[in-house]
């Protein structure tokens, strides 16, 4: 044994008051127990190239560890547990996110009062308010932009971008007014509406809710075609607060479509004739909707002639050149009828002279619907 120390317990007591000089280099147990070093017994030391002594480790290191350890273990138990009981005590309840509402619409026929003018598409426009209108998207602009109480002036612009473009979708994008295409304008809703969009497509009924025309400006293919790819524009866009975390849009726009009918073979230069639709939509739009570039739509209202009174719900039926509404009028209503009742609505077309312009547009105009497309 090599290495000397002084024991645990200090120096051995001496009971023969000196008399053993060598008492003090006696290694009692308590020293033996407190050495670092060991020396290898007789046989272990025989082996090539071994060591004299081995090292020890320190009596109560690997207990002090283990202590440690489970010190630990129930330190982070406890904080878990601690996290766990605040979240379920907490008295703030998390958000609920806002579910977008079914869309409500309202789709009115205009119905001549005579037999439908045709001409080229110059003469036509020539002799509408529709002259004035600008080309395609260029006719649908933003107002100025400036923040609200809650939101940045960048988040109101995404907003009306977001409208605009479903607007663009909805009302001018040929694929949809005569392809029969509707993904332009279904990835742009909220997805909560997705399913009502879905069966208006599939399953249009005129119920207020489930008319195709509502949510968009479609033709039947088979019967009509775009006899000009200028589609005529003009409306406004206004915005509002609807509440700290809702942005309601309004947008008021009358769409002018020069038409013809859908044969084969060359066309009548002055076979074609002009369909108007007004449509008022009112948009919601959420913190998450403007993130993620979509929209709600809450509210549409829409006129679109010439059309006979009974034209249906899944797409708009225009009388072209020469032809005159029929005798029928809009479907009956019954009143004691249950569920969500049919609209039931038709108008009477009357377009007003060119000279006079458009109609004014005040700052209520989008909530005050005019009387005429």
């Amino acid at each position: 044994m090599t290495g000397r120390g002084k024991p645990p317990e200090g120096p051995p007591d001496n009971p023969s008051g000196g008399e053993d000089e060598y008492r003090s280099l006696v290694f009692d147990e308590s020293f033996v127990r407190a050495a670092r070093l060991q020396e290898f017994s007789a046989q272990e030391r025989m082996g090539e190239h071994a060591r004299a002594v081995r090292s020890l480790p320190a009596r109560g290191t690997r207990r002090h560890r283990s202590r440690a350890a489970v010190a630990l273990v129930l330190l982070i138990a406890l904080a878990f547990a601690t996290a766990v009981y605040i979240g379920f005590r907490n008295p703030y309840p998390a958000p609920v996110g806002r579910r977008a509402e079914p869309l409500r619409t309202t789709v009115i026929p205009l119905a001549p009062k005579g037999r439908v003018p045709g001409g080229t598409v110059d003469s036509l426009l020539a002799n509408d308010p529709a002259a004035e209108y600008r080309t395609g998207a260029s006719g649908i602009n933003l107002p100025s932009v400036r923040r609200t109480k809650n939101f940045s002036d960048s988040q109101v612009t995404i907003a009306l971008t977001t409208v605009k473009d479903y607007l663009v979708g909805s009302s001018l994008d040929p694929d949809v007014l005569t392809g029969g295409v509707v993904r332009p304008v279904g990835r742009l809703l909220d997805p909560d509406q997705t399913a009502q969009f879905d069966r208006s497509m599939d399953a249009p009924a005129d119920d207020g809710e489930h008319n195709a025309t509502g949510w968009l400006v479609r033709f039947d293919p088979a019967e009509v075609e775009l006899a000009d790819p200028g589609i005529r524009v003009d409306g406004t866009l206004s915005y509002t607060e609807a509440g700290a975390d809702t942005l309601e849009v309004v947008s008021d726009h009358t769409f002018t479509y020069a038409l013809r009918p859908a044969v084969s073979g060359p066309h009548r230069a002055d076979g074609a004739s002009l369909f108007t639709v007004r449509r008022v939509l009112h948009f919601l739009l959420d913190r998450e909707d403007i993130r993620l570039h979509r929209l709600e739509i809450r509210s549409a209202y829409v006129q679109a002639g010439p059309q006979s009174c009974s034209a249906g719900a899944a797409a708009l039926r225009p009388l072209l050149a020469g032809e005159h509404a029929d005798n029928r009028g809009p479907a009956g209503t019954d009143p004691y009828a249950t569920g969500v009742p049919a609209a039931a609505l038709c108008g009477s077309l009357a377009v007003s002279s060119p000279t006079q312009g458009p109609p004014p547009r005040g700052p209520d105009a989008a909530r005050s619907p005019r009387s005429r497309p």
